[in-house]
């Protein structure tokens, strides 16, 4: 059975010439895709050919009247399990393309991450299953090898908008969707989150940038950014440091920092060196 593309973003004349990564998503709700996924930088991503994005519904892929996508659970229980046979036939259905990778937005399933994210931009072809109800029928799984993933310790009411984000967190690596330079310092990617930011004016409300933003030194600039991610980490995402100290992503200077931070201790106590940035 045909599918039912929705998307009416669609790249006219390629700016590229590199294969696209192809999106393939399976919704109930096509309409909420056409916001978020036809805006800013994931449109413009379409339009010069980067990615490709299609939404096909699996009541396309139903056989009765009534085009029923769920049932009531074996064994009993509260709620309804989406049916398999929609699911399957309708991802079969799709061509497949080199290095595809099914994903299922399921609460319980891998943690989609930013490493996660940057190894999905290998893929030619991902297709992405929006979960509803009170699950999938866990054949889909088994005959599709899709992988279930989640975007957090939490539960929506449907897949849509965790897969938005995997679009959105995977689409911006995809390289010339953004500049080489404006991701290579970004949150996760050393294993810490990103230092804060500032622009004019330089006093706001009596506050005011650091001064050593405005001095011009770009080595202590960029030590004290270091330092700066390295304790806003410590203190937003301590399981993250944690895995920084265990993966040798710090030096030693910043391994005792981090470990001073997390036992609780002050180290803006200790005055700055003004060669280094770092603390003396």
């Amino acid at each position: 059975m045909p599918d039912e593309n929705t998307n009416d973003v669609a790249p006219d004349e390629p700016a590229t010439t590199a294969a696209p990564l192809r999106f393939d998503v399976l919704t109930l709700f096509p309409g909420m895709f056409a916001g978020p996924m036809g805006e800013s930088i994931i449109r413009r991503a379409q339009d010069e050919g980067r990615i490709e994005l299609a939404l096909h519904d699996p009541r396309n892929w139903t056989s009765d009247r009534h085009r029923t996508v769920d049932d009531t659970p074996y064994g009993g229980g509260a709620g309804m399990v989406m049916r398999a046979q929609p699911l399957v036939e309708a991802v079969e259905s799709l061509p497949v393309q080199a290095g595809r990778r099914v994903l299922m937005m399921a609460a319980g399933g891998r943690p989609f991450d930013q490493a996660m994210a940057q190894e999905l931009t290998g893929a030619g072809q991902i297709v992405l299953i929006c979960g509803h109800y009170e699950g999938i029928d866990e054949r889909v799984t088994e005959i599709l090898g899709a992988e279930p993933v989640t975007v957090g310790d939490y539960v929506l009411t449907g897949g849509e908008l965790p897969a938005m984000i995997v679009i959105d967190a995977i689409s911006r690596l995809v390289e010339g969707v953004i500049d080489h330079e404006s991701i290579e310092q970004e949150s996760f990617d050393d294993g810490l989150v990103e230092y804060p930011h500032y622009t004019r004016p330089a006093v706001f409300r009596d506050l005011t940038v650091p001064e050593i933003l405005l001095s011009g030194h770009h080595a202590r600039i960029a030590a004290w950014r270091r330092e700066q991610a390295l304790r806003r980490t410590v203190a937003l995402r301590p399981d993250l440091i944690r895995l920084a100290i265990e993966q040798d992503h710090l030096t030693p200077a910043e391994q005792t920092l981090a470990m001073d931070l997390l036992d609780g201790s002050d180290p803006d106590a200790e005055p700055i060196d003004d060669e280094t940035g770092r603390r003396r």
